[in-house]
């Protein structure tokens, strides 16, 4: 064990000499392995900070929550003029849905409806996100507040005059003072604040509850009735926990087919999109994001593998004359060989660690000018690039090791000399 910590330390001494005495042919040797590093460990981190972002997007929201609408969240073979004659989702299918499907902890109705201003006074706020919803809505999302409450199951029935800001709107309105108990002004019609949502900030997909407004959805159901094709009825559904996806999605599908009257054979008219589908699809996305990537990083690192191979093949050259000394005076193929692999390894490392500086400066400084995305260099990442810096080393030092331990110890001398 000592004889390997003593290989080691000469190896790491040897390597810091190359260094030093070959400033220009260690740079531009290890240059390659830097880049390769940056390049893969990059593009992990942007891969992985994307997906971290866009699942954090969606985290208020269970995966396996069902959006039941006329539209796909993905592509279908449905073709296009058919999908335009399917009928929106309504109110009353909501009611039925709500109180014969089994296994559903929660069924909330939601309208899809085009943004609006808001005014208080001489305030107004433009372009504001609304969304109306059943009062369920509340137990589906995870809704934080910092003042106040969301409208309840009599106010959300009735339609009642009430309105949940969130705090970005609230903050525009009201600077100086509280919401609550205030009316604002929105479709023509007085309504009275009765909750402001916690700070959220924004998210990758440029939505926020800062800058959104909840409505009852019976309030939107009488602004724009029931058949109007401006707007986007949905049925969100919440399954109790632990039940069987599949079954739940064929009930909830039979269900609304007899609800419709769909014959046998046809084919639905509705859409059940699942959150679980658009996390996989994310997954998949960002999956081939990071093999485009690894091939083109591999290329950088070929480069820089051959790089180290070439700095070793010039290190044998260079210290035959020692190689020869060292194995007359007993050093074993196998002292030679680690010497050698041990610092081809050494310099790889170098150049890998120098990579990852790399990576975490320009993700700190990245993170700074991006708002609210936040680039991340993982540990796992970091580790990632230290084990494949020492396996490129490994490799590109392997076959300059393996002549350096096959010298014969009197030609290496006269070699040398």
């Amino acid at each position: 064990m000592l004889i390997y910590l003593r290989v080691l330390k000469e190896s790491f001494n040897f390597a810091l000499n190359a260094l030093r005495n070959n400033k220009l042919r260690t740079f531009l040797s290890l240059l390659g392995v830097t880049i390769g590093i940056f390049s893969i460990i990059g593009v992990l981190a942007a891969v992985d900070s994307l997906q971290r972002e866009i699942k954090g997007s969606l985290s208020a929201l269970d995966n396996s929550t069902i959006v039941l609408m006329r539209f796909s969240f993905g592509p279908t073979d449905i073709p296009q003029w058919k999908r335009e004659q399917f009928p929106d989702v309504s109110y009353d299918e909501y009611s039925y849905l709500k109180k014969n499907l089994p296994d559903a902890e929660t069924v909330s109705f939601v309208i899809g409806v085009p943004r609006e201003s808001i005014k208080y006074q001489d305030v107004t706020s433009e372009g504001v996100d609304i969304g109306a919803v059943t009062s369920e809505y509340y137990d589906i999302e995870a809704f934080e507040f910092s003042e106040g409450r969301f409208f309840n199951e009599s106010e959300s029935v009735s339609g009642a005059n009430v309105i949940v800001l969130g705090h970005e709107i609230a903050n525009n309105l009201f600077p100086n003072t509280t919401p609550l108990g205030k009316q604002v002004r929105i479709y023509g019609r007085r309504l009275t604040v009765i909750g402001v949502l916690k700070k959220q900030g924004a998210n990758l997909l440029g939505n926020s509850r800062d800058e959104q407004a909840f409505l009852p959805a019976n309030f939107l159901r009488r602004i724009y009735g029931d058949n109007n094709r401006n707007v986007w009825p949905q049925i969100v559904i919440k399954p109790e926990e632990g039940v069987d996806n599949a079954e739940f999605i064929a009930i909830l599908e039979q269900k609304l087919r007899n609800y419709r009257g769909i014959k046998p054979g046809n084919i639905n008219n509705f859409f059940v999109n699942q959150l679980q589908g658009f996390t996989d699809l994310i997954d998949n996305i960002t999956g081939q994001l990071n093999f485009i990537g690894l091939i083109i990083s591999g290329f950088s690192l070929l480069v820089g593998g051959f790089g180290i191979a070439n700095i070793m093949f010039v290190s044998v050259k260079e210290r035959t004359n020692l190689i020869g000394i060292q194995k007359s005076l007993g050093a074993k193929n196998r002292f030679i060989l680690y010497q050698f692999l041990f610092e081809a390894v050494i310099l790889a490392l170098i150049g890998g660690l120098v990579g990852l500086f790399l990576v975490w400066v320009i993700s700190l400084v990245a993170s700074q000018f991006t708002g609210d995305f936040e680039f991340v260099l993982s540990p796992w990442n970091m580790f990632l690039g230290t084990a494949v810096a020492a396996v490129i080393g490994l490799i590109s030092g392997i076959i300059p090791a393996i002549s350096a331990s096959r010298l014969d110890p009197v030609e290496a001398i006269r070699t040398g000399m």
